[in-house]
């Protein structure tokens, strides 16, 4: 079957969430980067097990609390409302230099967002970016209340779109989401947002990785 649509990832795929270390290098003064790690790294690991454990609950929560889990095993204090204005960064992420040209390419097929960002979370994000007429649609995981990779929410799309698996091309800079999909029988497109030789080259830099900062 042809291609009639393709469905884009939003967080590290049309938006940098390395981009929030802007505001948490501002809240906490040399430690932005290690936190904008540590807080991505459980950001993930939660919608795991919250998917595992059946207990969703949205990305802005689930946002939230990565963050509080990163400050308070660094050391570093923060009100619950310090919490939620850090939290917003993920409103306001940068959108990578070539998606926009790439979507105003790509404008003849239908393009959409899947993502397991908040319904809200992802209005706010798209209007910022000034990308919202560029998408026919964005679609949330918050639609059914499962996150990525499950593959309900795949079928969601599917079922959102009116269109077969074969149809849609998934494109997705995250390991575990393009296996999902690919996995459910999307057509798939990683974007190897740091290349190969990159990595290697910077974890040969990087000296010993202590369990306790790996884990």
């Amino acid at each position: 079957m042809a291609i009639k649509a393709l469905v884009f990832d939003a967080y590290g795929t049309l938006f940098d969430v390395q981009s929030v270390a802007r505001v948490t290098g501002a809240a906490f003064p040399g430690h932005g980067e290690v936190i904008t790690q540590i807080w991505r790294l459980k950001q993930l690991e939660y919608t795991w097990l919250r998917g595992l454990m059946g207990r969703y609950a949205d990305f802005w929560q689930v946002t939230q609390d990565s963050l509080s889990y990163t400050l308070e095993t660094l050391g570093l204090r923060a009100t619950p409302e310090l919490v939620a204005k850090i939290a917003e960064a993920y409103d306001a992420l940068s959108l990578y230099p070539e998606a926009r040209q790439a979507l105003e390419q790509l404008a003849p097929l239908r393009l959409a967002i899947f993502s397991n960002g908040s319904a809200a979370m992802l209005e706010r994000l798209v209007a910022q970016a000034g990308i919202g007429g560029l998408l026919e649609t964005v679609i949330s995981v918050d639609e059914i209340g499962v996150y990525k990779p499950d593959p309900r929410g795949y079928r969601h799309v599917e079922t959102r779109l009116g269109l077969e698996r074969e149809e849609i091309l998934f494109v997705s800079s995250n390991g575990f989401d393009i296996a999902g999909a690919k996995a459910h029988g999307f057509r798939v497109a990683r974007i190897a947002r740091i290349p190969q030789e990159t990595l290697q080259t910077e974890l040969g830099a990087a000296g010993t990785i202590g369990p306790g900062l790996m884990f």
